[in-house]
């Protein structure tokens, strides 16, 4: 006997705005980009969660903070 498990991902964008920096890439300006994630089973929300990331407005690169 086999189970399907069925899961759902919703990804949405939630707010972008400039942020401080240039890409070491192309020399871009650098956007912070906030996304909520909710994952679901059978329709009930199991996790909420909300997320910080950064790309280029030029290359579209991801880029990472390093911290000093």
């Amino acid at each position: 006997m086999r189970l399907l498990f069925v899961c759902n991902v919703e990804e949405k964008e939630l707010n972008r705005q400039e942020a401080p920096g240039t890409c070491p890439h192309c020399g871009g300006k650098v956007e912070a980009v906030d996304c909520g994630h909710k994952w679901r089973f059978c329709f009930v929300t199991i996790c909420n969660v909300m997320k910080r990331s950064y790309k280029c407005s030029r290359c579209s690169k991801r880029l990472e903070v390093l911290y000093s």
